[in-house]
C-alpha cells in the first residue's frame, strides 16, 4: 500500500505545485490512493489509505460512502485530506469524523490547490486516476482508522 501511497502523492504534487505547501503545513493528512465509487440506483464509495501525522506514517484507514438518487455507473479516483488542527485530526483517528452531506472537494489540477482553503480543519482534494481532474461529493463520506502498533 506504501508505494500505492506514494505514486498518488508523486501524481498529485505533479499535477497542483501548490499542494506541496498542505503537504508541509498541515498536522497530519490521509491518502486514499484508489476509492472506487459505483451507483445503480443507490451507490456507494470505498477506499484503504494511510494516515500521516508531521509527515510519518501513524496508521491505515478506510473510507466508506453511501449515496441514495438516480445514479448509474463506476468510477475509482483517488483522495487526499488535509488537517489543519490537532482537533481535526483527533476527531478524524477516534471515528468521530464525518463530512457534511453538502461538501465537495476540490478537483486537482494546476493552480487549485492556491484557492482551496480548509473547513472544519480538514481540505479535501481529488484526483482521477490518470490524473485528470475530478470532482467529487464527499457529504457522506465516513472514515475508519487503525493506528500502526
Amino acid at each position: 500500500m506504501t508505494a500505492k501511497v506514494q505514486d498518488a502523492i508523486d501524481r498529485a504534487r505533479t499535477a497542483d505545485s501548490g499542494l506541496a505547501e498542505f503537504f508541509e503545513k498541515s498536522v497530519g493528512y490521509a491518502v486514499f490512493p484508489t476509492v472506487g465509487k459505483g451507483a445503480i440506483g443507490v451507490g456507494g464509495a470505498y477506499g484503504k489509505g494511510q494516515l500521516y501525522e508531521n509527515g510519518r506514517l501513524v496508521g491505515y484507514c478506510t473510507l466508506t460512502q453511501a449515496t441514495i438518487g438516480l445514479a448509474l455507473g463506476g468510477q475509482a479516483y483517488t483522495e487526499f485530506i488535509f488537517f489543519e488542527t490537532t482537533e481535526a485530526l483527533e476527531r478524524f483517528k477516534s471515528g468521530n469524523f464525518a463530512f457534511a452531506a453538502q461538501a465537495s472537494a476540490v478537483a486537482l489540477k494546476s493552480g487549485a490547490a492556491a484557492n482551496a482553503k480548509y473547513e472544519n480543519g480538514a481540505a479535501v482534494f481529488t484526483m482521477g486516476e490518470a490524473g485528470l481532474m475530478y470532482e467529487a461529493s464527499v457529504g457522506g463520506q465516513k472514515f475508519t482508522y487503525e493506528p500502526i502498533l
